[in-house]
């Protein structure tokens, strides 16, 4: 079964709609990856200042190989970088050991 990763990320109210702008900016970027199987970036509603950012891969192996290439070099871009929208971040591992969708 597949893999999920979540970062978790830290973000003060004032960079939220930074963070949301960059995520937004760089959709389709993760799409085409080999592996990849789904993404969502969720906003916190209440109680925290932790977005989620959650994807599936095929296995840990996808994901791996992501980190290594497309990832890596998205982050590793030439010139001044704007500074980091999240204050924080950590990843959460997962196996999927059971899943659901709606009934056709």
């Amino acid at each position: 079964m597949s893999v999920v990763k979540i970062n978790v990320l830290t973000v003060p109210a004032e960079q939220r709609e930074v963070l949301e702008q960059r995520f937004a900016s760089r959709a389709g970027a993760v799409e085409g990856s080999d592996g990849f199987e789904w993404f969502e970036l969720l906003r916190p509603v209440e109680g925290t200042d932790q977005y989620l950012v959650y994807t599936r891969w095929r296995d840990e192996e996808s994901f791996r190989a992501w980190m290594e290439g497309p990832m890596k070099e998205a982050h590793q871009g030439g010139g001044e970088r704007p500074r980091p929208a999240a204050s924080g971040s950590q990843v959460w591992s997962f196996e999927v050991v059971q899943q659901a969708g709606p009934k056709a």
